[in-house]
């Protein structure tokens, strides 16, 4: 059994605070939920909303038809009572007037705000209005406002409370046929984890050893940022808001140069500006983790929207060539793990690693009863004390990793320099030594595509499969299994290690003759580029979103559908 809702108003009317109480008592009452944010990037006015998905089983994606729209302006009727169905339900506020036809419960939420004490809580009458229509029992939503309110004091307590009761009590008649069952404490007993993917990566960062952290503001990206420095009281860690995404990036490279593992995030624009950031670290071998939280763009695009244009981009960015990794986790698990996996070969390969997120991923929340575990031990890649005779810092290998000294650690004595140089450091312009340095920097490939992931497949013997890479697996597995509903032979391949790039992997799953689709958050279908550039083998088409909304399950059944007859 799942609900839709959608709560949308202007920023500034405390649609995101609905939305959270939402979601704080589906994970106490035993349900689970995935929610999206979908807004501008403006700090008032706009039109805004918050759509969650809840449900009695864990979803992976969020539903495009609607069971309760809660419109808190006029614009929420008119741009989204289309997607109400049949049965479902409109929570109008003062500002709204839903055009005839709609089933509408009218409440006057602010009227009932001040009734409880102040305007301020008019969110808090709506979101009882909401669990009251959804059968929450009250004393759930009770013992959340507690927590929430209590260190604002009792009088701001017994405020919200009553404004919750308010809204409660002007539901308490109304029969909504979506109202979900609350399995309660009992329900609940199996940990749930209310957690977006900004979380998700500081935690996975954290478990990592991650030590220092640099950042210039720039959405959908800064959630990283942000979750970290209300860690940094806690661990041995540093968090430092610079002047540019050109200071980040440098001040991520030195501190990997002195010995600490450290990371850096940004979106397309931040990523533009550290390229040349980027080049310095591949060719000193200094480890570097770039978190890339994609929106659309070129320019400045649409900050708070999302998309999944900059994966061409990301393999290949910055002067030169040289190795790297780029990884693209679909769920805030995944993310957790991948960052930590980043950080990780980023420092036994002495290259740069880029995780590819996205504002979806990001800034969405999730109910999940996945593991977020942490290692008892992490490995480093150093040289504690190298004879200074006999160390070469770029020393050629087989593996094309040289051994890494800290500076200011033991007697060893190195160079470092962002101009080409000898195995000693020096700089040179040679050009035995150049090429020499090239070949070993690109040995690394071999062990590096080792390390890479196969892709997910799911339905292994389908005829057909559709295939795509970070955040959209949720959206892309449910259109499977609508389709396969449906008696098409469908599959799925998806992708979260992407370079190198698992050529074999992908052949052997993918199987001979077979066909198959990308789904993309994309123009030209930029994945299908990328196998068709390391396979030869071509997609029949791909399936694209390019508006800076995410793929809604249904969206990828109409374009298959389209695309089949």
């Amino acid at each position: 059994m799942e609900t839709t809702v959608k709560i949308g108003g202007a920023a500034g009317q405390g649609i995101q605070t609905v939305g959270q109480l939402l979601a704080l008592a589906c994970r106490k009452g035993g349900l689970y939920l995935m929610g999206i944010d979908d807004h501008e990037s403006r700090v008032r006015g706009g039109h805004n909303f918050y759509q969650l998905r809840l449900s009695t089983q864990e979803v992976r994606a969020p539903a495009r038809e609607v069971h309760l729209l809660v419109a808190l302006d006029q614009a929420t009727c008119r741009e989204h009572g289309k997607e109400l169905v049949h049965d479902g339900l409109v929570i109008a506020g003062e500002e709204a007037a839903p055009p005839e036809g709609l089933p509408l419960v009218k409440l006057e939420l602010v009227a009932l705000a001040e009734q409880a004490g102040g305007r301020i809580t008019a969110n808090t009458v709506a979101a009882g209005a909401c669990l009251g229509l959804l059968g929450a029992p009250f004393d759930l939503l009770a013992g959340i406002l507690r927590d929430q309110f209590k260190a604002k004091g009792q009088a701001a307590v017994e405020m919200n409370l009553a404004a919750a009761r308010l809204g409660f009590k002007a539901v308490e008649k109304i029969d909504f046929a979506h109202a979900l069952p609350w399995p309660g404490e009992a329900g609940a007993a199996k940990k749930r984890r209310l957690v977006n993917g900004s979380q998700a990566l500081a935690w996975g960062a954290l478990a990592a050893d991650l030590r220092f952290a640099s950042f210039y503001p720039m959405s959908p990206a800064t959630g990283v940022m942000t979750n970290l420095s209300h860690l940094q009281d806690r661990f041995p860690l540093h968090v430092e808001q610079v002047e540019d995404e050109i200071a980040a990036v440098n001040m991520a490279i030195g501190a990997s140069h002195a010995g600490v593992r450290s990371i850096t995030s940004t979106s397309g624009g931040g990523f533009s500006l550290m390229t040349e950031g980027l080049g310095l670290a591949a060719i000193t071998e200094t480890p570097l983790v770039i978190i890339n939280a994609q929106r659309p763009g070129p320019a400045t695009g649409l900050p708070t929207r999302t998309a999944q244009a900059d994966l061409l981009y990301s393999i290949w960015a910055s002067q030169d060539e040289f190795p790297r990794f780029v990884l693209a986790p679909a769920t805030p698990a995944q993310a957790y793990r991948t960052v930590a996996r980043a950080l990780d070969l980023a420092d036994k390969y002495q290259v740069p690693a880029i995780v590819l997120t996205d504002q979806y991923l990001m800034d969405s929340m999730w109910i999940t009863t996945d593991d977020f575990p942490v290692p008892d031990s992490v490995q480093r890649y150093l040289e504690t004390d190298p004879d200074p005779e006999s160390y070469r810092r770029y020393a050629a290998t087989k593996t094309g990793v040289s051994p890494r000294a800290l500076p200011g650690r033991g007697r060893t004595i190195f160079w470092v320099s962002g101009n080409e140089h000898r195995p000693d450091g020096h700089i040179t312009e040679n050009k035995d030594d150049r090429t020499a340095m090239v070949d070993k920097r690109m040995a690394k490939l071999e062990g590096m595509l080792a390390e890479i992931e196969p892709p997910l497949v799911s339905h292994p013997r389908a005829e057909t499969f559709l295939v795509g890479w970070g955040s959209t697996r949720g959206a892309i597995s449910e259109a499977v299994e609508i389709l396969r509903g449906e008696s098409k032979k469908v599959g799925h391949i998806h992708f979260c290690d992407l370079w190198p790039f698992p050529a074999q992997a992908f052949a052997e799953a993918l199987g001979d003759g077979r066909e198959f689709l990308t789904a993309e958050l994309n123009f030209r279908g930029q994945l299908a580029t990328l196998i068709r550039q390391e396979t030869g083998l071509k997609a029949r088409t791909s399936i694209t979103k390019y508006d800076g909304r995410p793929f809604f399950p249904m969206d990828i059944v109409d374009g298959f559908r389209e695309r089949a007859e």
